[in-house]
Order: structure tokens, then C-alpha cells, then sequence
């Protein structure tokens, strides 16, 4: 496995990756997740562009998994990392993040922040073991207080969700 900058060309098989990943949640009764927009192309193409955006690939090049980041007061912010179902459990999630904060640092930002289910086993419990910690309300920065109300007129509040963050001292 290794990890590069996200194509053009790639961002087809990101949307892919994002309905397969979003399937898991099927098998837990969260089918409102696993129904929800895996996103679009246009979507994506901005991170890349940016440089925001990373794959992992086979080797074949193809990728298995992607993360996107935005900057959301002063931190990089996870706005999606998803790993092919295929391809899950060989530690793809975990090189991701690790890429996103080797990206947070080069841009001399101080953490990592993300949004994520609380009792989905590969959510909230699997970050904490990679070092992140959970935020409490009145931690949150204004801007992530804003993706949470964004992510409650989803209905992805039908679960319990929390912002988590890992600083990059």
C-alpha cells in the first residue's frame, strides 16, 4: 500500500469507494447512513485541486481508500476518509490519517479534527486508539459547531455523533 495526492482521474472510484464504505452501516441498522449521498466527482474535484485530497492505492495504482480535508479554525478537518470494504482492516484508515496530519503540520496547523459516530466500532472507538479525544460542547470551535448542525438537518443525528480532535504538537 502507499499514498499519494489524489487525481483527477481518481475521483470517480472515490465516489465508489464512499457507497461501498457507506454499505457497512447496513449491517448495524443504520441504513439512513448507508443511504446517504456518497458525493459527487464536483464534489471532490475541489480537494483535489487543492491538494487536499489523498489515496491510497493497490499495486496497481487503483485506489482502496481516500481522505479529504478542509480547514476549519485553525485545524485540519477530516471531511471524509472512507476505505473500501474490501480492503478494510489492513490499516488503509489509519496511514490516511496519519497522511492528513504529516499535511496538518506542513501547513504549521496545530490538530486534527473530525466528526464521527461515538459507538460505531470503527468511528469513535477506532480514533481514540490512533489518539484523538473526544471534544466536549464546550470545546467546540464555531466552525465545527457549524458542521454539527449541518450534519443534525441531515438526520445523521439519529445516532449519538461528536467532534473528536488529535493535536500535532
Amino acid at each position: 500500500m502507499s499514498i499519494r495526492a489524489a487525481r483527477p482521474d481518481d475521483l470517480g472510484l472515490l465516489v465508489e469507494i464512499e457507497r461501498a464504505a457507506g454499505e457497512t452501516f447496513r449491517s448495524i441498522g443504520m441504513d439512513l447512513v448507508a443511504d446517504d449521498d456518497p458525493g459527487s466527482v464536483e464534489e471532490l474535484a475541489p480537494y483535489a485541486d487543492a491538494g487536499r485530497a489523498f489515496v491510497s492505492v493497490d499495486a496497481d495504482d487503483r485506489p482502496t481508500g481516500y481522505i479529504v480535508l478542509d480547514v476549519v479554525d485553525g485545524a485540519a478537518h477530516v471531511e471524509q476518509v472512507s476505505v473500501h470494504p474490501d480492503h478494510a482492516r489492513r490499516g488503509i484508515g489509519g496511514a490516511l490519517l496519519e497522511r492528513a496530519a504529516a499535511w496538518a503540520r506542513a501547513h504549521e496547523l496545530r490538530a486534527i479534527t473530525l466528526t464521527t459516530y461515538v459507538e460505531v466500532e470503527w468511528n469513535g472507538p477506532y480514533y481514540e486508539r490512533l489518539g484523538y479525544r473526544y471534544l466536549t460542547p464546550g470545546e467546540e470551535t464555531p466552525g465545527l459547531r457549524a458542521i454539527r448542525r449541518h450534519e443534525r438537518e441531515l438526520g445523521l443525528d439519529a445516532w449519538p455523533r461528536a467532534c473528536m480532535v488529535r493535536a500535532l504538537d
